[in-house]
């Protein structure tokens, strides 16, 4: 009785944990975060070729094989800051789409975001773990009639369930593969106007949340090479989604919305037991996914959106670089690092990006954990500091109008694990 107690218990918290994380996850790298676990997010995201919570799965399934028996769930307090500014009054000349003037800020400031994951051993070389967590970023909510109606605005959320395998050789090296179970839901207000260039007008705007599902995988290695310094690696396949059937007027190929392709390596220093360096390079291929990667001029003009070739938010691959640093003893670990990287928006995307200014290219983080006994209890703060990015508004070129869209976030995450 007590068995199936403590099973009904362990099912409630998954269930609300991810209840929670499909309604609201958000991030910074585009729409990824920065990192995934409280101890990698302390370090900036860095840590590919580091083993330190049952999180690491979902940046590499390898570190799974150097944990062990591990629980680990947490609890990111998110507060994103995003606005934009029109300079120059429409010249509301037949044909063009000009932008009322103004500093219009997004609403919606505070979310919570939960992730957990688990590893549990199966022989000495051999592991099996689960890692649950998500992906968001392209929110957006102006109470302001942006594009002529209001509220306008998006919202992205992703949830991935990553069941993780793997294996150990000669002690010192590991390889890894995830399978990773997408779920994402979307939502759009306000942009009726652009269902004059939609081949399905019905099917570009305020049609409440819309979900889909797809999968993927996770490839990975960690190895360490000396006691001094270990290699990590992994590739994420693109993960195929079913399409987004009430945004089929909005997004290219009827409303497809695949997860791009993504990668990163680095290595970790260790010039003794208790201090180490983490250096990390990622890339996400955004531009890969037709609605996210294809511009929108000429496609607006030349296609219709939901097509193929329609119009998208025109975002570039992104490349960010990722260091950090973390010092362990008397059962304290300090940790802090910084990720820089150029963001995935050009200066002729930024009327479609008014719903999506994912413009942060720089992140700070400190964090700690505390052992007590059986558990271990950590924290971390991110700070993305303040970005912009300008452009001309394209689609009215006779008003000459300028939209800047900046962006600025604090994230404090506490976790747990035992």
């Amino acid at each position: 009785m007590e068995n199936l107690k403590r099973c009904q218990r362990r099912m409630l918290l998954t269930g609300t944990v991810l209840s929670l994380a499909v309604s609201h996850a958000f991030a910074t790298n585009g729409y990824f975060s920065h990192g995934y676990g409280v101890k990698y997010k302390g370090m900036a995201g860095a840590g590919v070729g580091l083993s330190l919570n049952s999180l690491g799965a979902a940046t590499n399934p390898a570190a799974m094989g150097f944990l062990g028996k591990r629980f680990d769930i947490s609890l990111a307090f998110f507060n994103p800051n995003r606005q934009y500014t029109v300079t120059g009054a429409p010249s509301l000349l037949p044909g063009t789409f000009g932008l009322a003037p103004g500093t219009v800020e997004s609403g919606s400031e505070w979310f919570v975001i939960p992730a957990l994951g688990a590893n549990w051993t199966l022989n000495d070389n051999s592991f099996f773990g689960l890692s649950i967590f998500g992906n968001g970023g392209m929110n957006t909510n102006y109470d302001h009639p942006t594009f002529g109606f209001k509220p306008t605005g998006v919202d992205l959320a992703q949830l991935f369930v990553a069941p993780t395998y793997a294996i150990k050789l000669g002690g010192k090296h590991a390889f890894g593969v995830t399978a990773i179970l997408a779920y994402q839901r979307f939502k759009a207000e306000g942009l009726r106007a652009f269902g004059n260039f939609s081949g399905s007008p019905t099917n570009v705007s305020d049609n409440n949340h819309n979900g889909s599902a797809g999968f993927g995988a996770r490839v990975g290695y960690l190895g360490e090479w000396s006691p001094y310094f270990s290699v990590g690696a992994s590739f994420q396949t693109q993960i195929k989604m079913g399409e987004f059937d009430s945004y089929a007027g909005l997004f290219a190929q009827k409303g497809d919305f695949d997860i791009p392709a993504n990668w990163v390596v680095g290595v970790a220093l260790k010039p003794d037991k208790s201090l180490s360096f983490a250096f990390d390079v990622q890339q996400i291929l955004y531009n890969d996914i037709k609605s996210v990667g294809n511009p929108m001029l000429p496609n607006l003009m030349t296609t219709r959106l939901g097509d193929n070739n329609g119009a998208g938010f025109e975002w570039q691959d992104m490349t960010t670089y990722k260091f950090g640093a973390q010092w362990q003893g008397e059962g304290w670990a300090l940790r802090a690092g910084f990720s820089t990287g150029e963001q995935p928006i050009p200066s002729s995307a930024v009327l479609f990006n008014i719903l999506a200014p994912g413009v942060i290219e720089q992140h700070a983080t400190v964090g700690f954990s505390k052992n007590l006994g059986a558990q271990e209890v950590s924290f971390a703060v991110t700070r993305a500091f303040s970005n912009s990015v300008s452009g001309v508004n394209l689609l009215d070129p006779p008003a000459r109008q300028t939209i800047e869209l900046k962006m600025d976030q604090w994230e404090f995450e506490v976790g747990i694990s035992f």
